[in-house]
Formats: structure tokens, sequence, C-alpha cells
């Protein structure tokens, strides 16, 4: 860890990224798919539904769609995968609840701990492509203590474009180098590091499920790298 002393004296602002950051969205869908419909392959699903992202996004950002939010691209998704696993036979009804599983993720084992610590000496923030309704509705079902929700809904912008890192700064009035983006993805964290934010590489080895664990390698471009919450609280001194 590079001087987490000298950084607590110098950020006020945590954002953190949100899907697979903060909250286990393959375990969670698993977990939905088992109880809505347990003859479908949950793992297959869950997986298929995410892959389906960022090609729906990248339509936005090369002006094919317009602005839509996250959970209108994940309702395009799920009805054009929903054929491949036997269920197109699903009524409107039960394709907007199973749409909705987005809103009722379970975050990771340390994720309410470390942010209710941290929360104590920083102002900590969502900073996610993930809409405002589906993000307040996560955070109340979980009960994550965010003292501010940001969302790329705020800024019509989806990371990792400039407009959302700068966009955290500008809603603080805060230089960038006060802003922290917290994430376990390194390419969020590279667009975070090329706007002048600091940056803190959180590991979740299963952010994609137990068979197919991820490279949490430490990379010397982060400021921090850090287990989880509770070691990221640790090296910020909350």
């Amino acid at each position: 860890m590079s001087h987490p002393t000298a950084l607590a004296g110098t950020v006020r602002v945590l954002a953190f990224d949100v899907f697979g950051t903060v909250v286990d969205w393959h375990g969670s869908i698993v977990r939905e798919m088992a109880r809505l419909h347990p003859q479908v392959d949950g793992d297959a699903f869950a997986l298929a539904w995410r892959e389906g992202y960022r090609p729906a996004m990248a339509r936005v950002m090369r002006g094919e769609l317009g602005w839509t939010r996250i959970d209108d691209l994940h309702r395009m998704i799920l009805d054009d995968i929903l054929p491949r696993f036997g269920l197109q036979g699903l009524g409107e009804a039960e394709r907007a609840h199973l749409n909705r599983a987005w809103h009722r993720l379970d975050p990771w084992p340390d994720s309410v701990a470390g942010l209710e610590r941290l929360k104590r000496r920083y102002t900590v923030c969502t900073l996610s492509n993930g809409n405002i309704g589906l993000l307040t509705d996560m955070a109340k079902r979980a009960g994550l203590p965010w003292d501010c929700v940001l969302s790329a809904e705020v800024f019509r912008a989806y990371k990792p474009d400039p407009a959302t890192y700068r966009g955290v700064a500008q809603v603080f009035d805060l230089q960038p180098e006060q802003v922290m983006l917290v994430a376990a993805h390194h390419d969020d964290l590279e667009g975070a590091r090329a706007c002048g934010l600091r940056t803190a590489y959180i590991e979740r080895p299963l952010e994609f499920g137990a068979a197919r664990p991820k490279d949490v390698s430490p990379r010397p471009e982060n400021d921090l790298h850090c287990a989880d919450f509770l070691a990221l609280a640790d090296a910020l001194g909350a």
C-alpha cells in the first residue's frame, strides 16, 4: 500500500463502483434463478445477462440508442436471452419482476461494515452505471449507508466517460485528487486515474462465481490495493 496516511489526509470523497465491487451480482442472480426458475442453469443465466451489458451500453455511447437507463438495458438483454433458457413464455409481470433482480443484489459480507467505518471519516457515494432508482432500492434493501447516490444517469454518460469521474469532483466542489474511486475493475480505475482521481482496487475474486476466479494481483498504478472494504478502512485510517 502506498502512503495510506498521506492519502487519508488528502482524500475527502470515496466514490464506489457498485456491481461486483459492493454487491455480488453473480451469486445474487444465481440465487434468484434457483428460487424463481430452478430448472434453469443459474450460473449460465447470470453470465449471459451480464455479457449483454457492455454491448448494450456501447450502442448508447455510439448514438444508436438514445440515453437509456440500465434498468431498460437490462430488460432488453433479458428479453433477448429468455428463449435461450426456455423462458420465452414468461409474461410481462414475471419479466418485470425478474428484471428487478438487479435492485435486489446482495452485498459482499464486508460491504456494509466497511462502508459504515469509512463513512465516519469520508463522504461515501456510489459512482455506478446503474440508475438512481435501482441503486436506491438496492441500498435500502441491503442497508448500504451511502451519503449520496451518484449515477451515470446524473451525468448522462456511462463510465468510463470522463464526465462521470470529473462529475463527482464537481458535485462536491473538490479537486479530482480529493476523490478516490473504489472498484474491483482495472478498466474503471484506469478511467478515473486519467481524470486525476485517486484509485483503490478491491479484490473480488469470486465476482464471476467460484468456477471462474479472477486474477486479483496488485497493479502498481493503483494508490491502494485492498482485500476488502475493512482493509480499505484500515488503510485510510477509518
